[in-house]
């Protein structure tokens, strides 16, 4: 029989290897943390249907708009800025937050409950 303080410590450093080696990935060295197919929408509102996706997937804004992402999706999400700021909004069921951005650059972002939900800012003078 397997020690299980063995089993679940093993378990435990494995996760974190994965969470610092994710976060490695998807740092500010310079390289997108992953692709975002489409052609950049102008726009200040991104849309969560019920699909688990960003919709439009890439904006593009001028510096110091403000983007007002709606949660019209069946399950709660977030609005992780990938650019080193540590924003991570809450975006309840109906619910709405929103984000200025003072920057140029290519921001990425995601919903740290759904990784898998990728999209991106192309934020211009």
């Amino acid at each position: 029989m397997p020690d299980l303080a063995k089993l679940t410590r093993t378990v435990f450093v494995c996760a974190a290897i994965g969470l610092v080696l994710g976060a490695c990935a998807s740092g500010g060295s310079g390289g997108a943390p992953f692709e975002v197919k489409g052609a950049p929408v102008h726009t200040d509102r991104v849309d969560l249907p019920k699909s688990l996706r960003f919709a439009p997937a890439v904006i593009e804004i001028s510096t110091g708009t403000t983007v007002t992402w709606t949660n019209d999706d069946t399950v709660p999400h977030t609005v992780k800025l990938l650019d080193g700021s540590k924003v991570d909004k809450p975006l309840p069921i109906g619910g709405q937050t929103t984000i200025t951005f003072t920057k140029t650059g290519t921001i990425y972002y995601t919903c740290t409950i759904h990784p898998q939900m990728h999209a991106k800012i192309l934020v211009t003078p």
